[in-house]
């Protein structure tokens, strides 16, 4: 049967605008909602139907303004970020062959509905694209709704479960529901349930109308109030299916792609995929123009695979042995049987000295007729010479990964000179993601072997020691060449920044083998003590839940989202304050908190996740996270996981355990030490506030932190206007609000609402702050006004932070990258600052013995584990060796603390 796919193109422009990241080509021009619907089209033609359209709304007044003048009237205009990707992406659609339909008088729905109900009569099997729940009112046979972008299918049944009601009874439900986008005014406080309950109980809206009276309550007084406004509703979410067309649906067959327009396009809006998509089906890619600058991604194409060698015997194993001894550069690759590297077991290893040249040397494949391997001892032992050298600089790509894996079979890899990971980090800390397969792709043009191509997915997904050897060769000798052929694309990039270079050289590659004893150091946890707060917590969240029930007067789900939506918001009648991606009204953290100044209710809930997050997070999962082996936790630390350069953790993420609360600082005492050990914790003492005070040279701040004072307190001496010695408790909350609010961006709104007065009283406070600090608003003002220029900011060391949105026309996102451009230095500096301090305790530890051992880094503080009369040495030296990490304008000052566990010790 011949398909017909209506695309609802207005509806997926809009969609993909406001869920996708707000990408920006070279030239500046705007380019997510392009990018999204045309990755939809790509996926829709890839399916070859027989016909389709584009279908979307012409512009001027449709029927339904005529039928009620206030349709759509509060539907804002269309960003201009948006409406400068409509004729772009016109362009792209009529390049793709594909016809556009735009009939005025009537909506882009109309279209649709007209076309699918004439196809259908027509045995045309048709698929409506589209994200908009309204579709929902066509399904029959021979007509099913697909939201390409989110991969889900609507058929009958699915539109019963969606929405409680069979497809011919949608437009009734929407009637009574009415629609806030469309400013269709339902039935107040009548939600989907609610509307679909109604339609169940008497069978249609005209008999809801007819038995009004039965429904009793506030539900019942408002369904009564709009009674006369139903009929109204109805004619406004009825999609039309006689609308007079130029065009049937056997008239819109796909035409031919005009493919040198979308060269021209794809390469315009830098949609790499689609463009190498289109020149492998055409098979003569367009040169590179000469403008394209090779930094942003376009290098020369890898071949297609290298020249790659399993290794069985002795003899080649030597014989590449001799090759690595004199190489200039080693790049080498671990495969094992885990992602945890503290578990996994060597299954074998990769390496490569040249482009387009690498050898597998498997020693643990097992599987039925796999052939005979090296001793995994006597390879170690081969390659452990040139491995454990300094002076054969090596490289890999997330390397700690492999320093663990070899760590543990007794080789100590030095020389580790050059990290792929870590140079894309560098480079561009803007990127999402800095995996090999996405640099492969982004630097060399090259599609790599997939790990599911060689393994499996999912359930089907087998152990690698039991891949085909020649194929698991295949895979990992390209790991060791592309990592060679990365480092080569990567370095002169950084070799051509110097600045950026020594962020390379001096911070994150002496970084990653202290991370890596950090992590194989592992922390001591007693789990006793956490299976009584487990045990505490879940006594508590009885008791909140219980009286959350009491407070609602009947008992629901505390953990289901829809659930609260349906109590708080359709039965209690509380303020919507934010909305989910989907339109629902959102129940966060952020609204239940406002919305606790209205209702116990929503503090109640607040309490009881709160209580729930720490069981689940902390009290029952590190327990878990013991290694059977060591008797410790060992988390996983991450260099690039921030744009600022932060270290990140998880597996299990030590660094987000409350500080301030009581709950928080229990969990902290079950970070321990082992006996004759204590526990040591030396904290960075508001550094990036020092940092501030480095970079605007104002000298009120500088002198502040010069003459040791509390700076919460000089700050609100000069705020408030008081002397230093009257300032209160609350004036000193107030100023430290506002110290750490403005490097964040804070607006008086922000303020007012954090310390709990009038948006005008928290404008006067910053006002009075720039009038006593003026330096910090020309260091705001400079930095921003360079952000603009140059597109991004760095560091005190050099590491830069791109700004793409820094002058975006969205006024909302042009301000949260100005915020980033003020924030990103001083965190990226703290966080420079850190890892220095990092690589020079370690340094330090390593002349001490096993004496102590850096165990933990948590933002701003690192903690160690130590002999007990050896803490106060440690104390000394570390103290010196932090506050020596940077020299700023003012003193690095650590505040230091020893115990028999975390808590006691901060």
């Amino acid at each position: 049967m011949p398909r017909l796919v209506l695309i609802d193109g207005s509806s997926y422009l809009y969609r993909a605008f406001h869920a996708l990241p707000p990408l920006t080509n070279a030239a500046g021009e705007p380019t997510g909602a392009l990018f999204g619907v045309v990755n939809m089209l790509r996926a829709t033609l890839a399916e070859r139907p027989e016909y389709a359209a584009f279908v979307i709304d012409a512009p001027g007044p449709t029927f339904r303004e005529r039928i009620d003048p206030d349709y759509k009237a509060t539907r804002p205009p269309m960003p201009e970020e948006l409406r400068a990707q409509v004729e772009p992406l016109m362009r792209i659609v009529q390049a793709l062959g594909m016809p556009i339909l735009r009939v005025p008088g009537v909506e882009a729905d109309d279209v649709i509905g007209t076309l699918a109900v004439a196809a259908a009569q027509q045995d045309i099997e048709v698929t409506v694209s589209t994200s908009d729940k309204d579709f929902a009112q066509l399904v029959r046979p021979g007509i099913t709704l697909v939201n390409t972008m989110s991969g889900t299918t609507l058929d009958r049944e699915a539109v019963i479960a969606k929405f409680g009601v069979p497809p011919e009874r949608v437009i009734d439900l929407l009637a009574l529901m009415g629609d806030t986008v469309d400013n269709v005014r339902g039935v107040d406080k009548c939600g989907p349930k609610t509307a679909a309950k109604w339609l169940d109980q008497f069978g249609s809206l005209d008999a809801v109308m007819q038995r009004a009276g039965e429904v009793g309550g506030k539900l019942g007084e408002n369904l009564r109030a709009v009674l006369a406004r139903l009929p109204v509703n109805r004619e406004l979410v009825t999609i039309r299916t006689d609308v007079p067309l130029e065009q049937g649906p056997a008239e819109l067959a796909l035409g031919a792609r005009d493919l040198e327009q979308l060269h021209e396009l794809y390469r315009r809006y830098e949609f790499r995929q689609a463009l190498r998509e289109l020149d492998a089906a055409t098979q003569a890619p367009p040169p590179v123009p000469p403008d394209v600058p090779e930094a942003e991604g376009d290098a020369p194409a890898a071949p297609a695979r290298g020249d790659y060698e399993v290794i069985l015997e002795q003899a080649r194993l030597q014989a590449w042995v001799e090759r690595l001894r004199t190489a200039s550069l080693v790049a080498f690759d671990t495969e094992t049987d885990s992602l945890d590297p503290m578990r996994a077991r060597l299954v074998g290893v990769s390496f490569a000295v040249e482009p387009g040249k690498a050898a597998y040397v498997p020693v643990a494949h097992e599987y039925p007729g796999a052939p005979a391997q090296l001793d995994r001892d006597a390879v170690l032992a081969a390659l452990r010479p040139i491995l454990e050298d300094p002076a054969i600089p090596k490289v890999g790509q997330h390397g700690k990964y492999d320093l663990h894996v070899l760590a543990r079979c007794g080789v100590q890899v030095r020389g580790y000179a050059y990290d792929t990971l870590l140079e894309s980090f560098v480079w561009n800390a803007g990127l999402a993601r800095h995996d090999m397969d996405t640099l492969a792709e982004r630097y060399l043009d090259h599609r790599t072997i997939r790990y599911e191509e060689v393994a499996g997915k999912g359930a089907k997904q087998i152990p690698f020691p039991s891949v085909e050897i020649e194929r698991a060769g295949e895979y990992a000798a390209e790991d060791a060449d592309i990592t060679l052929r990365l480092h080569h694309a990567l370095w002169p990039r950084l070799q051509s920044e110097p600045r950026l270079a020594a962020v390379f050289t001096d911070i994150e590659m002496p970084l990653v083998p202290v991370l890596q004893r950090i992590e194989a150091n592992g922390v001591l946890i007693d789990a006793a003590e956490l299976g009584r707060q487990s045990q505490d917590l879940a006594r508590r969240m009885h008791a909140a839940q219980q009286h959350a029930y009491a407070v609602a007067r009947r008992s629901f789900n505390l953990d289901s989202p829809k659930q609260l939506q349906a109590l708080l918001f359709d039965e209690l009648g509380l303020p919507v304050i934010a909305k989910t991606p989907t339109g629902q009204p959102s129940t966060n953290e952020d609204v239940l908190e406002q919305l606790a100044h209205e209702h116990e209710l929503p503090r109640l809930i607040v309490e009881y996740r709160g209580l729930a997050k720490l069981r689940s997070t902390y009290t029952d999962k590190l327990p878990g996270a013991i290694h059977p082996d060591t008797g410790r936790v060992h988390t996983s630390y991450h260099q690039a996981g921030a744009a600022t350069g932060r270290l990140s953790s998880s597996d299990p993420n030590l660094q987000n355990i409350p500080i301030r609360t009581e709950d928080g600082r229990r969990i902290r005492r079950a970070f321990v030490a082992p006996p004759g050990r204590c526990i040591v914790a030396a904290d960075y003492s508001q550094i990036e506030l020092r940092i501030m005070a480095h970079l605007s040279g104002d000298p009120g701040l500088m002198s502040a932190f010069a003459g040791g004072q509390d700076v919460h307190r000089a700050t609100a001496s000069e705020v408030f206007e008081v002397p230093l010695e009257q300032v209160g408790p609350d004036q000193r909350r107030a100023a430290k609000a506002i110290n750490f609010g403005l490097m964040y961006g804070m607006s008086a709104f922000g303020l007012a609402r954090q310390l709990g007065i009038d948006r005008g009283q928290a404008a006067r406070y910053i006002e009075r702050y720039f009038a006593r600090y003026p330096g910090v608003l020309s260091f705001m003002e400079g930095t921003r006004q360079l952000a603009r220029e140059r597109g991004w900011v760095e560091t005190v060391f050099g590491r830069r932070l791109h700004l793409a949105q820094i002058n975006a026309r969205n006024a909302a996102v042009r301000a949260g990258a100005e915020r980033a451009a003020i924030n990103a230095p001083m965190q990226g500096t703290a966080a420079d600052i850190i890892k220095r301090a990092m690589v020079s305790v370690d340094r330090w530890l390593a002349e001490t013995g096993a004496r102590a051992a850096m165990i933990m880094q948590v933002h701003d503080e690192l903690v160690f584990e130590a002999d007990q009369d050896f803490a106060q040495t440690l104390v000394e030296r570390v103290r010196e060796l932090m506050q020596g990490a940077a020299e700023l304008r003012v003193p690095l000052i650590v505040d230091t603390g020893v115990g028999a566990n975390w808590d006691e010790a901060h």
